[in-house]
């Protein structure tokens, strides 16, 4: 279960009084992002460290930095949140664009 850490915001949000302000995506390493691409793919750790040239303990400390930074328990959460924050490259390498909502 996740607590707001500022219950009025949530309550002011919800009397219209103003949005609460953006929280600003977590600052991820280069590495970190590969992994986060590759989970997204459903490679598994061990797949991930072949791809990426590197021990598959190595891949389980990225996974656990990465969860850590993105507050989530699970690898899928990770591929959600992967794609909802647009950090997934186009098929030709370059980050998706997204439209701002």
């Amino acid at each position: 279960m996740h607590v707001a850490s500022n219950p009025h915001a949530v309550r002011d949000q919800e009397e219209g009084r103003g949005a609460p302000a953006a929280i600003a995506p977590p600052r991820l390493t280069p590495t970190q992002i590969k992994v986060m691409r590759c989970v997204h793919s459903g490679l598994l750790n061990k797949q991930i460290a072949y791809e990426l040239g590197m021990a598959e303990a190595t891949v389980k400390v990225h996974m656990t930095a990465l969860m850590r930074k993105l507050n989530v328990r699970n690898r899928t959460q990770v591929a959600i949140i992967a794609s909802t924050l647009g950090w997934l490259p186009e098929p030709s390498g370059r980050p998706v664009a997204r439209a701002a909502d």
